[in-house]
């Protein structure tokens, strides 16, 4: 994740923080805007992400209709403000929902090096898979179209999978996980991460032991001090 990062221009290394920081799809990484971090600097708003209806982009809500709040690492927090003062947000203004719908305007945290929003298309055949070369991850060089190999394993959805990982292995509940990543309900999170959750018969022994024991001092602490 680090070399990706360090392989990616100065102006889009911070979209590899949100992405496996707090779980954001690339569509939602796009599309976030200043006002989506929250006055007490802890809680990002996902409200927003920039999909594509026949070749057109659109602000829409995020993937299944549903707006979420995701917490906000202090490290994160820093990477976005350092990032914002070297890259103004930019108010973009994008029909919502369809290309036929009422204009919305956001000041995206995020944007092209002309000015402009990220394309999709553009920042994943120029930015990030030399990016991904460049760290090793796939095979280096485009072909003679100067295209990589597609595969969805080697798009920005695999910052998720990392910040699912993380979490999982931080001993983080499944509802929760499922509540940050907008999932539709925490039956998906399993299924898709349950080989990434920690052994948890160690973590059972280990709460059984500690109720026990404290038990066990309570019965005989008295006896102990007479």
């Amino acid at each position: 994740m680090f070399a990706v990062r360090a392989a990616l221009p100065e102006r889009y290394r911070a979209m590899v923080d949100v992405g496996a920081g707090c779980g954001l799809r690339q569509g939602e990484v796009f599309g976030l805007a200043e006002d989506a971090i929250d006055a007490d600097g802890q809680t990002l708003h996902v409200v927003r992400q920039i999909k594509h209806v026949d070749g057109h982009p659109v602000f829409a809500l995020p993937k299944g209709g549903k707006k979420r709040d995701v917490p906000l690492p202090d490290s994160l927090a820093e990477a976005l403000r350092a990032h914002m003062d070297v890259c103004k947000p930019v108010e973009i203004t994008l029909p919502w929902d369809v290309p036929e719908g009422p204009k919305v305007s956001a000041r995206l945290i995020f944007t092209a090096e002309q000015g402009g929003m990220v394309w999709r298309s553009n920042f994943n055949g120029k930015e990030w898979k030399p990016a991904l070369a460049d760290a090793g991850l796939i095979p280096p060089g485009a072909d003679e179209n100067g295209k990589y190999e597609s595969a969805r394993e080697h798009g920005m959805h695999a910052l998720r999978h990392f910040y699912a990982s993380a979490l999982l292995d931080a001993g983080e509940n499944i509802k929760a996980v499922s509540e940050y990543m907008g999932h539709a309900d925490p039956g998906l999170t399993l299924r898709v991460y349950a080989h990434l959750m920690p052994e948890s018969r160690e973590r059972a022994r280990r709460a059984i032991d500690s109720v026990f024991q404290r038990i066990s001092q309570e019965a005989h602490g008295p006896q102990t001090a007479q």
